[in-house]
Order: structure tokens, then sequence, then C-alpha cells
């Protein structure tokens, strides 16, 4: 083993084409671990539908496809799911209005790093059926066309004027970069000790806040000029209650305790040097309901249709709740899921598996502590353009 791990480094690696979820469809891969996302976003599907009855419908008698976007697609089920809802609420709002159903196409983005290949072998196929109501009706089967667009959606991505519905869930808290004061030994901003904003200094917690709104602000910029008159976005972040920014609420426990303290143990075992240590953050920046929509506001180009902080619960999915070393195991699962191909890059893959057997050894010790506290809050955005 490296006895400081620094082999592997990823200081100059764009975040952009070395960020993804873990990929596959093994043990500690995104797609065996966002069944959590997935009942958050079940929860929330009351919301979209809100936001998919604004959206204009093209009556004309030659209309283009619908189109709809799932922005931070991942590789897993969940993506799929909310295509097939959009898909089908919009076609049975076709109906009612008694107007011919378009054709549909749905497109999956995310960095270039995803694992399309596994979220398109999960697609199911396509129905060669000229008839909507049938391929509605067909259990098993999918209605739209689809494709994959890589890339950061904090650039443009489509043409002007050629998308509907923008989705996007559990992405947008994932920074362009970590601000570059939080890495500079020089500036007063520098995160030394730490790997996450949580529990951080005041000019740290003023570093990410600015690269969260200067982020969401592109994002904005981008989608205003793809999106067709009477198109809307539904927007899911996380999101905190607290006014204090360093307090970062259910990603503060997940990557600011047993985390942290992980990277600790390497430090402390000269398994690490300190100065690799605090070389690493984490891009997430959990926002305040006041953050968001400071920048929705001064951009003007969307109208803000509902904006609120919604209870999303633990991001954990365990069949033994008493069990504490499958709570324990859950934990790290879900931190490598999402953090894993980061640190991985970082310090290498030896000590990346010593990283999180520690993460899983402390949320094991603590594993009450775990279930009761690591719970998430999310911003949920309904936006409409005119």
């Amino acid at each position: 083993m490296g006895s400081k791990g620094d082999n592997v480094a990823v200081c100059n690696m764009k975040l952009e084409r070395l960020l993804s979820m873990k990929g596959g469809k093994g043990q500690d891969s995104y797609a065996n671990n966002s069944q959590a996302q997935a009942m958050h976003a079940r929860s929330m599907l009351h919301l979209l539908e809100e936001t998919l009855d604004n959206v204009h419908l093209n009556s004309s008698a030659n209309p283009s496809p619908f189109t709809a976007v799932d922005l931070g697609c991942s590789s897993g089920a969940n993506t799929i799911h909310i295509i097939d809802f959009i898909v089908k609420h919009i076609s049975k709002r076709f109906d009612t209005a008694g107007i011919d159903p378009p054709e549909f196409t749905a497109f999956f983005s995310d960095l270039p790093n995803n694992d399309f290949n596994t979220l398109f072998q999960l697609l199911p196929p396509l129905v060669s059926n000229s008839c909507m109501e049938e391929c509605l009706a067909a259990d098993g089967n999918r209605s739209y066309f689809v494709a994959g667009v890589p890339g950061s959606f904090y650039r443009r991505l489509f043409p002007a004027r050629t998308i509907d519905i923008f989705h996007s869930a559990f992405s947008l808290h994932w920074l362009s970069q970590v601000p570059e004061s939080v890495t500079d030994r020089r500036s007063a901003a520098y995160n030394r000790g730490k790997v996450f904003i949580h529990g951080a200094g005041e000019k740290i917690a003023t570093a990410y806040k600015r690269q969260f709104q200067a982020d969401l602000a592109g994002f904005l910029r981008a989608r205003a000029a793809e999106v067709k008159r009477g198109g809307a976005m539904f927007l899911v972040c996380l999101g905190r209650t607290s006014v204090d920014p360093t307090d970062q609420g259910g990603a503060g426990l997940l990557f600011g305790t047993h985390f942290q303290d992980a990277w600790d143990d390497l430090v402390s075992e000269s398994l690490v040097a300190a100065e690799k240590r605090d070389g690493f953050n984490i891009p997430v920046y959990a926002p305040s309901l006041q953050d968001f929509k400071e920048v929705v506001e001064a951009d003007g180009s969307f109208t803000i249709e509902k904006l609120v902080v919604y209870k999303g619960g633990s991001p954990l999915v365990v069949s033994e709740p008493d069990d504490a070393s499958e709570v324990g195991r859950a934990f790290a699962s879900s931190c490598r899921s999402v953090a894993g191909v980061l640190v991985e890059a970082h310090i290498g893959e030896e000590l990346s598996n010593e990283l999180f057997s520690r993460v899983e050894r402390r949320a094991t010790s603590h594993a009450k502590d775990v279930l009761v506290n690591l719970q998430f809050f999310h911003i949920v955005a309904s936006l409409s353009f005119t």
C-alpha cells in the first residue's frame, strides 16, 4: 500500500470529466443504492404532476415531438420511471383535450463518465406501433424515442426552443467544481483538516455558496435558451432548513461525520498525508430556500410556480434496522456510491477501500444515531417559461 496515497492525484483533472455516480450493478453501485431516491421521487409525483399540467400542449396538425429531458439521469432505473410517468401523464392530457398526441422523445443527460451502458440496458424495448394508445397500454414497453446526451448541465446541451419539460432530481447540489479558494493553502477560505463544508468556517461557507449560485445561474441561462415557450422545469436538489450554510443537514451527516473521521484515521495512521486529505473536498452544497430563490429571481427568465422545502427522509434502505452491521454497510455503500469515484481518483483504489471500510465500522458503531439523524431535505422548484 502506498504510504501516503500520493501515487494517484486529480489536481488538474476537470471535475466534469471525472465525476459520476458509481456505475455497474455491484453492491456499491448507484443502481443498487438509489432505492431511497426512488421512494423520495415517488413521494413528490403529485408535485411533478402540477408542473406537467402547466406545460403547453401543441394542437397543430403536424406537431413536433413532445420532448422531455432528465438532467443528471445517472445509471439506475429511477430516471426511466420518471420519463415513463411524464410521457403517460402528458399523453392523458392530450387525450382529455381531444388532441391527437405527437411522438415523444426523451433525452437522458449526465456527465461524460456516467455509466450510460447500464442505463440503456435497463430500457424496455420500443413498441413498433403507430398507435399511441396501444403503446401506452403495453406493459414492459416504452412509447418514446430515447438518446443519451453527455455533458455538464451548467452549459448548453440542446438546440434553442426544442424542449417541453426539463426534469432534474438529486443533482443540482453537485457543484461544477470545488471552489478554488477552498483548496488553496494561501487562501483565507482554505478548508484545512476537512473534506466537506459541514462545520467549516464562514469564509469556506461563503465560497461554496457563491459557487452554487454561480452554477445555478449558468444552469438557468442554458435552459432558458433551450426550453419552448410554454415549457417548464421540475427541479429537486438537496436542501437545508438551517440559515447557517455550514449546517448541511443530512449531507453533513453523510460527508461530515463518519466519512470525515475515516479520512482522519488514514492521516493519523500515516496512510495519507494531511495535505492530501486537505486537497480533497466534496463538491456538494445543500442550499437554503433563499439561496435558491435569489438566483431564480435575479435571472428573471422563469416564473416560480412552486418553491418549497420538502422532507425526503433517510437515504438508507435497510431490512433490519436493529442490525447495526447492516446499517453500517448501507451507510458506507450509500456514501461510496456517490463519492467513491472521486475518492478513488484522489488516493487510489487500495486506499479508497481502506477509507470506506473505516466509514462502515464507524457507522456500525453509531447505527442508532445514523438511522435517527440521517434525514434529507430537498428544495423542490416548479418553474414555467412563457
